[in-house]
């Protein structure tokens, strides 16, 4: 599962995902992509699962680029603890997911089969997204 080698703090604070992505929100590498509609904490748990379900999808076909990358420590406190002794526990990693994040790419395959993959990560968030294609400018 994906998660930060090293960090700085070991706790971090939850934060505020106001407005849209300004980083990423273009296909940088492949040609179609999976793009958030709304902003959410995606686990690592569900990057690998969608990672997964693409490519048992394409065949050991195409290539696939993960565009995001769980940095964001989610703590936990135990059940039946009472108020106070401080902040819970790191539990896993979380990557933070604003409106027009491209997550996933994908090349190498044809247009059916690229969204048929695609459609199989989408069950795997648990965010709104929808499958964007490049669109070349001579076109």
């Amino acid at each position: 599962m994906l998660m930060p080698k090293r960090v700085k703090w070991r706790k971090q604070m939850r934060g505020r995902m106001t407005g849209k992505a300004l980083r990423g929100a273009e296909i940088s590498f492949g040609e179609y992509g999976l793009q958030a509609l709304e902003p959410g904490w995606v686990t690592a748990r569900q990057i690998e699962a969608a990672r997964r379900a693409i490519v048992r999808e394409m065949k050991r076909r195409g290539k696939v680029w993960i565009r995001i990358f769980p940095a964001k420590p989610y703590t936990h406190k135990p059940p039946e603890t009472r108020m106070g002794s401080g902040k819970g526990n790191v539990e896993y990693y979380v990557a933070v997911v604003k409106p027009g994040r491209i997550m996933f790419e994908i090349s190498g395959l044809p247009e059916d089969m690229a969204n048929a993959a695609l459609k199989s990560a989408q069950y795997k968030f648990s965010i709104r997204t929808k499958i964007v294609a490049r669109h070349e400018v001579g076109e």
